[in-house]
This record gives C-alpha cells, structure tokens and sequence, in this order.
C-alpha cells in the first residue's frame, strides 16, 4: 500500500518549487486562508494544558460541536460525539467497528479505499449519477449488495464530495436512506466540506433523513483551514457504535491535543468574526474554483460546475486520446508545470482522463498573499491569481494541441 497519493502529490509539488521549477499547485487539498487571530489566541491560551483528557474529547468541545451540528438542523447532545486528532482517525475507526465490506461511490476520495482495505474488509465501488458526487447510484448500489458474495455493511458518502466538488441531488439521498435501511448498512457520511457549498445549492445530509443509521464527520481543516492542527468529530446515532469507536480511540489516540481542543471548542461555537471569515472565504473559493472550471471547459474538457469548496472534476477525453490518466497528469506537471490528481486515484480505471483540480492553494503562498485574496472585491483580479489562471489556460492549450 502506498503513501496516500495527495500527500505523496504535495511533496513532489515542494520539491520542485526548491528545484526553483515553475508548478502550477493542483494536486493537494489545502484551503486557502491564513489561521484566524482568535483561533492562533486561543491554542496559545491553552499550551500549558498538557494533561490526559477525555478519550472522547473536552466537555467543552463537544457542546460546541453539538450546538454547531443543532444549528444545521440535526439536533445533537454532547453524548452523541467523539473527537479525535483528525477525521481520518474517526472515519477509520468507525469502518473498523461497523466491519463488514463497504460500498464506496465511484470516484472518492483517495483514501477511503485504503482504510476499508486496512480494517480487513473489501471494497464495492460503485459510479456517481451523472452530473453529481458524493453518493453511489442508488440503483447500481442495490444490485451491488445484493449480488455481493460477502456481507456487506457500510456505504461512505461525502457531502459536498471531493474529488468532484459536486452534490447529490436530494432525489439520490432518499433513495440512499431508504435501501440502507433495507439492506441494514450503516451510512458514514464525511461532511467536512459542508460549510463550503456555494449559493443556490443543496444540501441534505442522510442523517436528517436516516438518523437512526448515519454516522456524521467533520472537522476544521477545510472550512478554516486547520488541516495540520489535526482535529475531528464525528456524530452518531444513539446505541452502540459509538461506545465502540470511543473503545477503539481510546486505545489508538488516547484522547484529541488539549491545546487544541480549545480552539477547536470556540470555533464549533461560531462566534461572529468566525462565521464570517467561512463565509467570506467560501466566496472566494467559489469564484477561483468555478474560474478554473471554466478555463477546463474552453479547453475542450467536459465538466460540471462546482457546487462547493475547492475542487472540480474536468475530463479531458473529448481533446486527449493515446496516453493513461497517470501518463498525462506526469506529461502536465513535467512539461507544462500543472500539478493534477488523475481519476485512478480516486478509484476509477487507469484509462480515464478524469482529473481532481484542487483549487484552494491559487490564494497564494504566503498569508499576507491569503489576506490580499481573501480582502480583494474581486479575487480574479489580484495578480497572482490572474497569473494562474492564464498559466493554466497556457498549459492546457499547449497540452491538448
């Protein structure tokens, strides 16, 4: 089993900025903003706090998280919850205690397959609806489980999705809800992009319609860009499963970093110049990213508009033939300076020229240049900005000529 492919993606990206080579950074899943001031005041607030706590996380924190959960319309008590250094942990945790095999939608995210295969399960990998992410086709999803050889147990969803950035559309989470309670599977769904979805789109999460059976991650890594941090919280419904991922926690990471906890607690409670700063820095990956779509789309690719956070999903089979997803995306990045995901990585065939654009790291690389964007009426305009954009229309016309 390989390093996971978008960590592996970003340190080739480092690598060749210390080579003083031109890269244009598609390829790693990092939001965009600096480190709110509140949030830095908060963790050194509590650095002295370096004792033991809760395996299931501070008091604090999980009212917080509770209260932010309630806020969109899933009423939740503290009891409910486990945090964790991360979502990852708790999403691996929680496949671990469901056990069974796992239908996962085709394409997802690059590590999901991974953790079901370490916990000693397989793999069902199922496609999206056309022009939707996130949830298998509920249909093929049947046939799936039905004609599997082996139990299965569990079906991860990501609302909003990433590699796609897309949603499903609320017809699809229905149908998800009603054949997992007929087929009894448990529905994991990774809702850490949740606070990015971009005006005019839906969300409806499966555990407003399926709560008795739906596990709910999140974590501040995406909305507030808290990734090294390292810190997640999961939902559950009332029974069991919780009990058991609290087990499993409490013997793999004993208990989530106390400094850390405490920021975390006041950003789950979304105090105002938090809730804005989402907000504003939502706007700001909604025009980069659907700029960058867009450029796709004048090249030739086919591809869906973004309905959230920082990522779209171009497939460039309408100009590209004759090379493997890998072959082209090393082709972009060593001829053309562009950095891109390919589709294989994310659980479709090698033949597919589907790639995974992460747009989030286009605000630049300092945090005065993060600031600029993210304080400019018009982020498009802001140099460093244009000048990627026009290098990845650059490098596209030239790749597909």
């Amino acid at each position: 089993m390989a390093v996971s492919a978008t960590l592996a993606a970003h340190q080739v990206v480092e690598q060749r900025r210390r080579a003083g080579l031109p890269v244009l950074p598609l390829s790693f899943g990092q939001a965009g903003v600096p480190v709110h001031p509140l949030l830095v005041e908060a963790l050194a607030g509590a650095a002295t706090r370096n004792d033991y706590g809760p395996p299931a996380g501070d008091p604090a924190l999980l009212e917080a998280a509770a209260d932010w959960w309630s806020r969109r319309g899933l009423p939740t008590v503290p009891e409910q919850m486990v945090s964790a250094p991360g979502s990852k942990a708790l999403l691996f945790a929680t496949l671990y205690a469901v056990g069974g095999d796992v239908v996962l939608p085709r394409p997802s995210w690059v590590s999901y397959a991974p953790q079901v295969r370490l916990a000693g399960a397989n793999v069902l990998s199922v496609p999206t609806r056309p022009g939707e992410g996130g949830v298998p086709d509920p249909d093929l999803l049947e046939k799936a489980v039905r004609g599997a050889d082996r139990p299965v147990r569990a079906v991860v969803v990501t609302l909003p999705d990433n590699p796609t950035g897309l949603l499903p559309s609320p017809d699809s989470v229905r149908r998800l809800c009603a054949l997992a309670r007929e087929l009894d599977l448990t529905i994991i769904s990774d809702e850490i992009y949740r606070d990015l979805v971009y005006p005019g789109a839906e969300l409806v999460s499966p555990a407003e319609l399926a709560p008795e059976r739906t596990v709910v991650t999140t974590g501040l890594s995406k909305n507030l860009a808290l990734g090294g941090w390292r810190l997640g919280v999961a939902r559950f419904p009332q029974g069991r499963l919780h009990d058991t991922v609290l087990t499993i926690g409490s013997e793999l990471w004993s208990c989530p970093t106390r400094p850390v906890e405490a920021a975390a607690a006041l950003a789950f409670g979304e105090p105002p110049e938090l809730r804005s700063y989402v907000v504003r820095a939502a706007e700001v990956y909604r025009r980069i990213n659907t700029a960058v779509a867009r450029r796709f789309a004048a090249a030739g690719a086919e591809v869906t508009l973004p309905h959230a956070s920082f990522y779209c999903y171009p497939d460039l089979s309408p100009r590209l033939s004759g090379l493997t997803g890998p072959q082209a995306a090393a082709r972009l990045l060593g001829d053309h300076g562009v950095a891109v995901l390919p589709g294989v990585e994310f659980g479709e065939e090698e033949s597919s020229l589907r790639f995974r654009v992460a747009t989030g790291q286009l605000t630049g690389r300092t945090d005065e240049q993060r600031r600029t964007v993210l304080d400019a009426s018009d982020p498009l305009e802001v140099p460093w900005v244009a000048e990627s954009l026009e290098h990845l229309s650059g490098a596209l016309d030239a790749f597909l000529r």
